[in-house]
């Protein structure tokens, strides 16, 4: 039987936060800004994999800060550099700039990941709603694909307009002030334990924090659960965004449209097909619930759907190389919404297999395998997109992490 969840003001509190943190115009057109200004795919593969591992590095230390001082003040701190890095991608025109970028970005990102995760979970303990990890989790997340396809579309009609990519970073510094604002006004008691600001205090916090947390490491089922969880969105981050270069050939073979030049004629396809993308994604994101309470364990839907995904990888790849876009394309959705699928259930497993007082610093950890996964495979995608095509590097990619899913597959059981 479907789980109801309840739909109260805070819930619609964590939708909008979902919603406006997506709102990231840039989302859709990174890549292609990124070769606009001359970088090549080895080069934007290697800035990916430095974002990733810069927020490996500092991830784990903003999760056991937020479990510590305080969660509200840990997400707003993320925003501040969010804007900081929008406005150095304004600014930027060579690799050095945009490393600068994406390493303020990385901060952001550690400041964030995790800790509102680990928000919903406090609020549905409290509440005594553990049983709608998933179909909550999978509700509000479905908020923030709703955000991404609305996003393309005003990022397509800036780009349309204006004939600048350059204009949409400086669009998204407003919703993630409207997100500062909205997590302000989160209840107190979502902050977790709040210490008093003195050495003793806080070192004993971290210590048991770093117990808590290396007792749940010891479990080998959550060593081999967090690969499973991370290494498909790993994949996922390494690999979104080479749908960019795809959507531009599509778009400059169209023979309709002709009168139109190639920039707004690619920033129409972008737009129209992220919107239905990620309208796509935001119902996997809540059909994550349903599938989970069908099986006993969600071990089963997280190894099928692991399958599946590196399976459209390859098909991807393929039919990008034969020129078959409409497939291609539609393959690439699929793995778009496996990732909004698989998340959920995921989050949902990392979080019952932890412990409590760690849980902010838990989910971090399970974020920084996620990067470290991404780290390896961006470079990678990068150099064989650059030795041959986009194409060949997404279905080589996919073809390893197939031979390498026994490493990965998960055993069917309960959580203890």
């Amino acid at each position: 039987m479907a789980i109801q969840i309840v739909k109260n003001i805070q819930y619609y509190k964590f939708c909008l936060y979902g919603f406006f943190k997506n709102l990231r115009l840039f989302d859709a057109f990174l890549i292609l800004f990124l070769l606009e200004n001359q970088l090549t795919f080895v080069q934007i593969g290697i800035l990916y994999s430095i974002r990733e591992i810069v927020l490996a590095i500092t991830e784990i230390p903003s999760g056991l800060i937020a479990d510590a001082l305080g969660r509200k003040k840990t997400l707003i701190s993320s925003f501040f550099f969010y804007i900081v890095s929008f406005i150095i991608f304004y600014a930027a025109h060579d690799f050095f700039w945009f490393m600068a970028a994406f390493l303020t970005f990385a901060v952001g990102d550690a400041f964030r990941t995790g800790v509102h995760k680990a928000m919903i979970y406090h609020y549905l303990k409290v509440n005594g709603w553990d049983d709608q990890k998933v179909s909550y989790y999978g509700n509000t997340r479905s908020w923030s694909q709703i955000g991404s396809a609305v996003s393309a579309l005003l990022a397509a009609g800036v780009v349309f307009y204006s004939g600048s990519l350059r204009l949409i970073f400086l669009i998204s510094i407003f919703p993630y002030l409207i997100d500062a604002i909205l997590i302000s006004t989160y209840p107190g008691y979502l902050d977790g334990t709040k210490l008093p600001l003195n050495i003793s205090s806080v070192s004993k916090a971290f210590k048991e924090i770093f117990t808590a947390f290396f007792q749940t490491f010891k479990k080998l089922y959550f060593i081999k659960a967090l690969t499973s969880s991370s290494i498909y969105t790993g994949y996922y981050r390494a690999a979104k965004d080479y749908i960019q270069p795809l959507l531009k050939t599509f778009a400059l073979s169209l023979p309709i449209l002709a009168w139109m030049d190639g920039e707004k004629k690619t920033a129409i396809v972008i737009g129209v097909v992220y919107f239905i993308s990620f309208l796509f994604n935001a119902y996997a994101s809540r059909f994550s619930g349903k599938i989970a309470v069908a099986y006993k364990s969600v071990s089963k839907p997280l190894n099928l759907t692991l399958l599946l995904g590196f399976f459209f990888g390859i098909v991807t790849g393929l039919t990008f190389h034969l020129s078959i876009f409409i497939v291609s394309i539609i393959c690439f959705m699929i793995i778009l919404a496996i990732e909004n699928l698989r998340k959920p259930m995921g989050v949902a497993l990392i979080a019952d297999l932890s412990k409590d007082n760690a849980l902010a610093t838990v989910l971090s950890a399970s974020s920084q395998a996620k990067s470290v996964f991404a780290a390896i495979l961006a470079p990678l995608i990068g150099y064989l997109a650059d030795t041959y095509n986009p194409g060949v590097a997404i279905a080589a990619v996919s073809v390893i992490l197939i031979l390498l899913i026994p490493l990965y597959w998960l055993k069917s059981r309960t959580v203890e």
